[in-house]
Formats: C-alpha cells, sequence, structure tokens
C-alpha cells in the first residue's frame, strides 16, 4: 500500500508542474477592447420566480441610482401571474413578464424568453444588465460601471459581495468562494487582458451581443461559466470591475450549500463537455486571446491532481492505521501520529489560505474580527465538504436546480 502513497505524490508534484508551465504558456495575451460609440441606454434583466421577499429591495436600489435608471427598462421575468412579485413591480413601474416553458427549469431559460420577448417589441439596447432578484445594487455600481462600457468592453461584472454574511459562518464562508473566483482569480485575470469568470449575476452584456443572438443561449446548470467559456472561445472582452457593488444573499444552511455547489460542480463539468474540443481548436500562437484559451482548456485539472494526490496519501496512512491496529500495538501508535500529522497539516494550509483571502478582501467584506476568527477557523471544512459535492455530482444521475428560500433583509 505504500504505492498509494507514491502515487498521490506524483499526482501531486503533476499539479504544481501543471500550474507552473500554465501561468509560464499563459503569460502573453492581447485581447483588448475597442471604442464603441454605443449610446447609454440600458435596460436590465431580472430573472424572479417567487421573489416577493427581497425583489423589492433590489428595485429600491435601482431607482435610487446615482446614475438615473428609467424603471420603464426594468423587466422581471416571473412564473405566474398570481406571484406577488408583479404587485411590487407594478408600484416600482417596472415591467414584468410571465413565463410560458415552465417544464425549462434553469435561470438561461428564464432569461431565453425574457430576451426574445424584448427582441419581439423591437426595442434595441445598448447594454443588458442581469441581476438575480436578491441582489441589491451600490447607489453607484451603474455609475461605476459606465467608463467600463465606454471604453467597449463586450461584458463586465462588478464586485460581488454578501448582504446576510454577518447572519453565521456558512453564509460567510460561501461568500469566500467569490471572493477566490473575483479577488484571487478575475482581478489578476484583469491585468493581463484575459477572459473572467462570471458568477452569479450583476454583469452587463452589450446589446449587439444579445441582438446577434437573437436569445440568450446558455441554458446549462451553471448558465454564468457557460456564458464564460463562450466569451473565451469567441474572444469577446471582459471586465471585473471592483468599483460596481452588489450585495446578493448567500445560504444560511449547510445542506443548501452542497445542493448549491453540487450543482454548479455538475455544470461546470456539463459546460467542460461542449466546449473542450473547440478550446483546443483556439490553441494558436497568434490568438490574440491565447493565454485565456491555456487557461480554460486546463481549467481546474492541475487542482483535480493535487486534490487526488492528497486522497490517495491520506487514504495510504489510513490503511495503514487499520492495518497495523490489529498487528503491531507501536506501530499503530506511529500510523495515528502520522495521520493526525496529516490532518493538521491539511487544515493548516487551508486556514492559511482563508487568511489570505481574508486580508486581501480588507474592509470589503464588512465583518467584525469575532465572525472573521470564527470562518478562519471553519472555512477549511467548507473547502474540505466540496470533495463530497463532487463526488455527490459525478455520481448523482438527477441534479436540478433547487430553490432557496430567502431571508427578508434589505439593504438599500
Amino acid at each position: 500500500m505504500v504505492l498509494f502513497k507514491i502515487i498521490g505524490l506524483i499526482l501531486i508534484l503533476i499539479g504544481i508542474l501543471l500550474i507552473i508551465i500554465i501561468n509560464i504558456l499563459a503569460k502573453k495575451n492581447n485581447n483588448y477592447p475597442t471604442l464603441k460609440t454605443n449610446k447609454h441606454n440600458f435596460c436590465v434583466l431580472i430573472p424572479a420566480r417567487d421573489e416577493s421577499k427581497v425583489i423589492e429591495g433590489l428595485l429600491k436600489s435601482i431607482k435610487k441610482q446615482s446614475y438615473k435608471v428609467d424603471m420603464k427598462n426594468v423587466y422581471v421575468i416571473v412564473e405566474d401571474k398570481k406571484d406577488k412579485t408583479i404587485d411590487i413591480c407594478r408600484r416600482y413601474n417596472a415591467n414584468f413578464f410571465i413565463r410560458k416553458r415552465l417544464d425549462l427549469k434553469t435561470k438561461g431559460y428564464a432569461l431565453d424568453e425574457g430576451v426574445k420577448y424584448i427582441l419581439s417589441s423591437k426595442k434595441k439596447y445598448d447594454a443588458y444588465f442581469i441581476f438575480d432578484a436578491d441582489n441589491v445594487l451600490d447607489k453607484d455600481y451603474f455609475k461605476n460601471m459606465i467608463p467600463i462600457f465606454d471604453k467597449g468592453y463586450d461584458l463586465a461584472c462588478g464586485y460581488r459581495n454578501c448582504k446576510n454574511n454577518k447572519q453565521n459562518v456558512v453564509c460567510a464562508s460561501s461568500e469566500l468562494t467569490f471572493s477566490v473566483v473575483n479577488t484571487v482569480f478575475n482581478f489578476k485575470k484583469n491585468k493581463s487582458s484575459k477572459n473572467i469568470i462570471f458568477s452569479g449575476t450583476g454583469f452587463y452584456i452589450r446589446g449587439y451581443l444579445i441582438e446577434k443572438w437573437g436569445s440568450y443561449p446558455f441554458h446549462s446548470l451553471t448558465e454564468d461559466y457557460e456564458l464564460s467559456i463562450y466569451a473565451t472561445v469567441n474572444n469577446l472582452t471582459t471586465y471585473y470591475n471592483i468599483n460596481s457593488i452588489f450585495y446578493d444573499e448567500q445560504p444560511m444552511k449547510f445542506k443548501d450549500t452542497i445542493n448549491q455547489r453540487t450543482r454548479w460542480i455538475r455544470g461546470y463539468f456539463d459546460v467542460r463537455k461542449l466546449y473542450t474540443k473547440q478550446l483546443i481548436k483556439k490553441i494558436k500562437k497568434d490568438n490574440c486571446n491565447y493565454g485565456s484559451i491555456i487557461d480554460e482548456t486546463f481549467g481546474i485539472i492541475p487542482y483535480v491532481f493535487i486534490i487526488l494526490g492528497l486522497i490517495l496519501w491520506f487514504f495510504q496512512i489510513l490503511f495503514n492505521l487499520i492495518y497495523n491496529l490489529f498487528i503491531h500495538n507501536d506501530f499503530y501508535k506511529t500510523s495515528l501520529l502520522e495521520l493526525i500529522i496529516f490532518i493538521f497539516f491539511i487544515y493548516f494550509i487551508l486556514v492559511l489560505i482563508t487568511l489570505i483571502i481574508i486580508i486581501l478582501e480588507g474592509k470589503k467584506i464588512n465583518l467584525d474580527a469575532k465572525i472573521k476568527l470564527k470562518i478562519l477557523f471553519y472555512n477549511p471544512i467548507f473547502m474540505i465538504s466540496y470533495i463530497f459535492c463532487a463526488i455527490k455530482a459525478l455520481t448523482s444521475k438527477n441534479i436540478s436546480w433547487k430553490k432557496i428560500e430567502h431571508g427578508n433583509e434589505k439593504k438599500s
């Protein structure tokens, strides 16, 4: 069984080597936007399935924007004419659209119907902003996004903050997932003109793209990641705008995060199946988006190698402990000590990673010292649970979107 440890070590080294090679190969990227002469005729799309508890917070924050947004250009997508969300839309003079294809469940299909409804009315917009019903916008969200739009970026997302991160450590740890995507990865991608990864909503798509598609063509379980890969394959320019802040609501129950993250992981692999061949075909050094293509072709593969290596190493130690427990008492104690050291080492590394994320986020996550300390020691457990989510995602037959109940908290 020593073989497991050796294979595990090899996998870890391969993962580390891949990360180094990818960073070297993907360093060069020249995918910059060109100035476009569009005006600032924007619309807002909000998928809202039975979201009367939270939708008012978003509509109020849109109405209070420092850059004036005409509420007639806000479209809320609902599924039932009896939905209380409709009454709230009327109070704020926002449009509402009732879906017809309720057999198509994902957010992408809701957006698709909403987009087709707008296009059929012959209205033209320079950009389509997409938000979830539980989002709330900082008063300067649009004001700070306009300079990015004016530079010509095809798509751009804002900084995703959390409006209920003080509720418990589950919410706060879930928030850190997006801190990793944005503050660690997307911020770095900005500097090298690489395509960012969209997570959730809080972004815009230029109107010419919507008109070109004639729809919203991203319908997978993770339509945001699908959009990200499409943008990479097609050399669209993207930007992560840290100054355009919006807030969303994270799940309060650990069980809900398991379901949510399982769906994300399954969606990730589904999208990979759709786009991997296209990504590989685009690997050409004269491609202005070469760095982004390399990044997304490999995706999380290096980290999968490292995680598999650590799992094999763990099972090697665990097997030794169980085997020697019944044979050599002294050797059993040695194996137990090795297991304790291994677990402590992994936990310490994850605590260190959590600390770095908290430091990088600084005051933006707006948490007091007490809850930061709690997250520091809880988040490693939250991160390890991704392994369970991955196993569930890859072994379960039916994984679909499940509604997460939102609270009544509003931030304006």
